[in-house]
């Protein structure tokens, strides 16, 4: 039998390939601080366990496919908040930002067309792009300019007669990039000039921490109506990942009627997670501005811990919940696995995702390291010493006899 080359083109999750042997480090009895996925921890506003319990319908019936009418009215009403006007068909519910971004992916790819992407970028992105078929442009970004990609001559360049989209994260995962308005309205331009479409993942758009940048939204651009699509979610907006409720939103009725056939193909979004997310969508504005600080000073502490670190190179992220840092170690991926199969400091050790994966360019982001700081000020703070400790054992236990092995 024969697995599908689609499939063989996937590569694991650099977020959670090491979970064997983290099941197996907490065995032995270590202590985990996990840095490496993006679940919030903070809580989840009453209102959606309130919505669920108050649900009592007799029979749980399917949903709509293309999605739950007070739900899709909760979000037009979120966006007319940002000056946005939409239109109920404007929105398709998903099963979570994941399945929009993929049946975005599948409606607009055919084998071997083209997607432009930034790197780092979210590893997901390659598999929703290669189970479409498709293929990565990478645009190239490195630690040292702050990965920043806002360069019209540098996205120009890599198109060709088989580019369809561009896709970006604003603000951005793994880096934290934030664009400003001009250069938000650049790359629309481009997306307008070159007719493609332009993709924007904006699930992390309440969380950018300099207040110039408002509440960011490619929507604003009506005349990228055709071009423009959303992909948004209320997992890390209302830290509620696991209601696995997301959207779509796009202006472009082809493109709607294509990616509804794929609603309709999954049949409905779970009703009860649709009953919850609606009611996320009645909370206070204060519930973001405490959300908001509390991770800024969370960033602020990681920064500040991995600048003490001599040879780490890093960058005040501007939005998300994410660092991307170049650790001075030669291999990211072996170094995770020695934390945590050969290190711990009083029974401690760490996680992060280890940076080549989310990269195209093969052999970038070796020893880089994309730390999500969703933990506890204390937890955070002890994990990041634990992670300075390790890169000092580890550079002196296994680099350095490296190095004497080639001497």
């Amino acid at each position: 039998m024969q697995i599908s080359i689609n499939a063989n083109r996937c590569e694991p999750s650099p977020m959670r390939k090491f979970h064997p042997l983290a099941v197996a480090a907490k065995k032995e009895g270590k202590k985990i601080y996990h840095l490496n996925i993006g679940q919030p921890d903070l809580p989840t506003p009453p209102a959606f366990y309130e919505a669920v319990h108050d649900f009592c319908d007799r029979t749980l019936e399917y949903e709509a496919s293309p999605g739950r009418p007070i739900l899709i009215d909760a979000v037009k009403n979120y966006y007319k908040e940002l000056g946005v006007s939409l239109e109920d068909n404007d929105i398709l519910i998903t099963t979570g930002g994941s399945e929009a971004l993929l049946f975005t992916c599948l409606s607009i790819l055919d084998p071997y067309t083209e997607v432009i992407i930034p790197e780092p970028y979210y590893p997901n992105y390659t598999t929703f792009v290669h189970a479409a078929g498709g293929v990565i442009r990478a645009l190239p970004t490195n630690p040292w300019e702050g990965y920043r990609y806002a360069n019209r001559e540098r996205i120009e360049s890599l198109i060709t007669p088989n580019t369809r989209a561009i896709m970006i994260t604003n603000p951005g995962n793994p880096t934290g990039v934030v664009l400003d308005q001009k250069e938000m309205r650049m790359i629309a331009d481009i997306a307008k000039e070159h007719n493609l479409f332009l993709i924007c993942d904006e699930v992390y758009r309440e969380f950018c921490y300099d207040d110039k940048f408002g509440v960011p939204t490619m929507a604003h651009f009506r005349d990228i109506d055709e071009n423009l699509v959303i992909i948004d979610s209320v997992s890390k907006r209302f830290s509620a990942c696991g209601a696995r409720v997301g959207c779509v939103v796009t202006r472009n009725k082809q493109l709607q009627a294509a990616l509804l056939k794929f609603c309709q193909s999954r049949l409905a979004v779970a009703t009860v997670d649709q009953v919850g997310a609606a009611a996320l969508y009645s909370v206070d504005h204060e519930f973001f501005r405490i959300c908001k600080e509390e991770y800024r000073r969370r960033r602020d502490t990681v920064v500040t811990k991995l600048r003490q670190i001599p040879g780490v190179v890093v960058e005040e992220p501007m939005g998300a919940f994410y660092v991307m840092a170049s650790l001075p170690v030669d291999n990211a991926d072996k170094f995770q696995r020695w934390l945590l199969e050969k290190f711990s400091d009083r029974g401690d050790t760490v996680m992060f995702a280890p940076g080549a994966p989310f990269y195209e360019t093969p052999g970038k982001g070796i020893n880089e390291v994309r730390i999500a700081y969703v933990l506890k000020q204390e937890d955070l703070e002890r994990a990041m010493d634990v992670l300075a400790k390790g890169i000092s054992l580890y550079q002196r236990q296994v680099m350095n006899v490296k190095a004497h092995a080639v001497d």
